[in-house]
């Protein structure tokens, strides 16, 4: 007997006696869940009730009586009882390696006011002692109550035998110690962009630095970690993102390091979460050094790589934060107490002018490479979308997938560009939840029109993705920034913000299934993996999660307190929820 007929007189004996549903021909699914509401996030985001997975791919997706027919006697069956299954989430913007250390020598408390933040400085220098370096990293003026950086003279006091950085990425706050030790002081010049902040009554450096903490001499006073204790502290962030429901993350700005490291994990069967990576490029030193780094990376084996662990391009540093009072402006930023901007005239900083910023982008897609940069203000969004254009006269940037990271402040020409070039957008909406009070004081509620325009971008066919710019502690709500995907999800449907009223321009806010495209098939696509992984189809990989109460139904409000009860990735469950 051939081994067709005998499989086809096995499952006839079992159809006999009951003991499995599969019909000749039909693979036995290894899992089925049923009786559920399953949204595919297909092209016509269909609603199914159930989904078979076999091999680590899903088998069959549709109603429970036709997916049921794919039961074997070992098939695992699960009944959803009614609730939602969603594909795998992805964020598309995280930097997990360094987030997930952060509290490795010492917890850090939430710091909401000024005074938090000199307490803290205080419990650092009594437990350091005096000369020891006291560094407070990502603390946003924007999220104090006071709107401001601390000043030289207040962290003086807090410590005054020890020197203090209050760093909030490239720009700071830092008291007399650290300006000593750095050689910051009135006759202080610094090469590339950047600026010292000078009181006019006397000449002297007040302390904030604007994209110079490269200049800071500050030494880590923290406990050293082992490889190994590197490896389980990223390990238990990978866990804390699978409790909210993130099977695929990419890492915007990973060095070799980084890269080494999810490498080597993902070899000895430990990386549990999809992971897309954007290769770290400096701005700085000669320009045929810079192109030939570019180009590297486009030889490296993981630009190659599977649906695990992948080089999808590069990224580089365009322009300051809206968090610190850097970000590269069309228009000026306004004098301003809350950034201590006493410049009617400037605009921010723009780090790469447009004849280095242009061969990059071209030595990238020459490579297959996705070009990014961090471009928060509109000034920055619309160099890039120059850069592209430019770029794309010769060789089209549409294939490599371009993108602007953050793009917070844009505008309806720019988004009009960014749909004609097939650029796409990697947002994060947590941003306008945390900042959006304090920006609406800086810039009036007119012009921020176009910030975060989510639904333009969507209506203009640009593919933007939702990200969280997670940066330091675990846990999706404590982070800085959070990383919870369902806040993230119910900000970009309301338009409401913490410490604001009403919403902020709800013109442009996301319908429920927009928004679930966000954190699904549009990242997928980022990832260059919306054929693997992004949508409940057969044949793609069984990643899934099942939620406790349905996203598209339940109060608005709700939204941001769903929770996971547990997720798969390949068809295996890598979280359950106890309680």
């Amino acid at each position: 007997m051939s081994n067709s007929r005998a499989a086809t007189w096995i499952a006839g004996l079992l159809l006999l006696f009951g003991l499995c549903d599969v019909a000749a021909g039909d693979e036995t699914a290894d899992l089925i869940l049923h009786h559920g509401k399953v949204v595919t996030v297909d092209r016509d985001f269909s609603i199914r009730q159930a989904l078979a997975v076999g091999g680590g791919r899903l088998l069959r997706v549709g109603g429970n009586d036709d997916v049921l027919k794919l039961r074997g006697p070992d098939t695992i069956l699960v009944d959803l009882g009614g609730r939602m299954v969603l594909p795998g989430l992805i964020d598309s913007h995280t930097h997990p390696t360094g987030a997930s250390m952060i509290e490795f020598d010492h917890p850090i408390p939430d710091m909401e006011t000024i005074d938090d933040v000199l307490s803290y400085v205080r419990a650092r220098a009594a437990a350091l002692g005096p000369g020891k370096w006291i560094v407070v990293r990502q603390v946003f003026i924007t999220r104090l109550k006071e709107r401001r950086y601390p000043t030289r003279d207040e962290l003086d006091r807090a410590a005054p035998a020890n020197p203090v950085l209050f760093s909030t990425g490239p720009d700071a706050s830092l008291n007399s110690a650290a300006l000593k030790l750095s050689g910051i002081d009135k006759d202080f010049r610094p090469e590339g962009p950047g600026k010292v902040e000078i009181d006019p009554a006397s000449g002297a450096p007040t302390g904030i630095l604007r994209n110079l903490t490269r200049y800071v001499k500050a030494a880590s006073s923290e406990r050293a970690a082992t490889e190994s204790e590197r490896d389980q502290r990223l390990l238990e962030l990978f866990a804390d993102y699978h409790s909210v429901g993130l099977t695929a993350v990419i890492d915007r700005d990973a060095g070799p390091q980084a890269i080494d490291r999810y490498q080597r994990l993902h070899e000895a069967g430990l990386l549990s979460i999809r992971m897309g990576v954007s290769h770290d490029v400096t701005n700085l030193g000669p320009l045929d050094e810079i192109l030939a780094a570019i180009r590297r990376v486009g030889e490296h084996p993981l630009h190659r790589g599977g649906p695990m662990l992948r080089i999808v391009g590069v990224k580089c540093f365009l322009d300051g934060g809206m968090l610190t009072g850097s970000a590269f402006m069309r228009e000026p930023w306004g004098v301003s107490r809350i950034y201590s901007i006493d410049d009617p005239s400037y605009r921010g900083v723009l780090f790469i002018p447009r004849e280095r910023l242009a061969p990059m982008v071209r030595a990238a897609v020459e490579s297959g490479l996705q070009f990014t940069a961090h471009s928060v203000g509109d000034g920055a969004v619309h160099a890039l979308l120059d850069a592209y254009e430019e770029v794309d006269r010769t060789i089209p940037v549409a294939p490599t997938r371009p993108c602007i990271t953050h793009s917070n402040f844009m505008s309806a020409p720019a988004i009009e560009r960014a749909a004609r070039l097939g650029v796409t957008v990697d947002a994060q909406p947590a941003w306008l939840y945390l900042d959006a009070s304090t920006l609406s004081a800086q810039f009036g509620y007119d012009r921020l029109r176009y910030f975060q325009p989510l639904k333009s971008l969507f209506a203009a066919g640009v593919v933007v993705g939702g990200g969280s710019d997670h940066m330091q502690k675990i846990g999706s709500l404590r982070s800085i920034n959070p990383y919870n995907p369902f806040l993230a999800m119910w900000v970009a449907v309301t338009r409401r913000a913490k410490a604001y009223a009403g919403r902020l321009h709800p013109e442009e806010a996301l319908t429920r299934e927009q928004a679930i495209r966000l954190y699904t098939i549009n990242n997928a696509r980022l990832l260059f993996l919306e054929d693997t992984i992004g949508s409940l189809e057969e044949g793609k990989q069984a990643d899934f999660i099942v939620v406790d109460r349905d996203l598209l139904a339940c109060p608005e409000a709700e939204i941001r307190d769903t929770r996971v009860l547990s997720t798969y990735l390949d068809g295996k469950r890598i979280f359950e929820r106890k309680n």
